[in-house]
């Protein structure tokens, strides 16, 4: 009877050890995909702004900016606007921790061209859920760029705090 038991033992035990390694396979392979997927997202975000950037008649779909934009600003925005997607893509694969991301915008902010398309596109993004990544990641921009505007140093690579990872 003992050797039963134990035979069963046994028999739970690797089939339990079969669901746990076809769990994470699955969720390995979930993951991968979802990768893949963004990077094929980010790929054809990219190919447009290409596009709109060396065909005026094309940057012009893409205007929807409240005040009038001249072509070559709107080209320059749609480059900032690669250079942001391209920092938030990054990140969204983990290639970037927040931190890192936080470091990396700060930099991105220190160009005026940069923070005149933020500043053109701010109506964009309140049409964003507050609770979506991309208003959460927004919001962090509009924050630093403020404790950009407000530091009493030539130091801009100490100014704010960058975000703590969510665990």
């Amino acid at each position: 009877m003992a050797t039963q038991k134990s035979g069963m033992r046994g028999i739970a035990s690797t089939a339990r050890a079969k669901l746990t390694a076809g769990a994470r396979f699955v969720s390995a392979r979930s993951y991968h995909r979802r990768r893949a997927s963004l990077t094929e997202q980010h790929r054809l975000h990219f190919d447009l702004l290409c596009k709109a950037m060396d065909d005026p008649t094309l940057a012009a779909v893409l205007d929807t900016y409240e005040a009038d934009i001249p072509l070559e600003k709107q080209r320059q925005f749609l480059f900032a606007n690669a250079l942001y997607v391209n920092a938030l893509y990054f990140h969204r694969i983990g290639a970037l921790t927040l931190p890192e991301l936080y470091g990396h915008l700060r930099v991105i902010c220190q160009n005026r061209v940069f923070r005149e398309y933020w500043e053109a596109t701010r109506h964009h993004r309140k049409s964003l859920p507050d609770t979506s990544e991309e208003s959460t990641l927004g919001r962090m921009m509009d924050d630093l760029i403020q404790e950009l505007d407000g530091a009493d140093t030539d130091e801009w690579w100490v100014v704010g705090e960058p975000p703590e990872e969510p665990t």
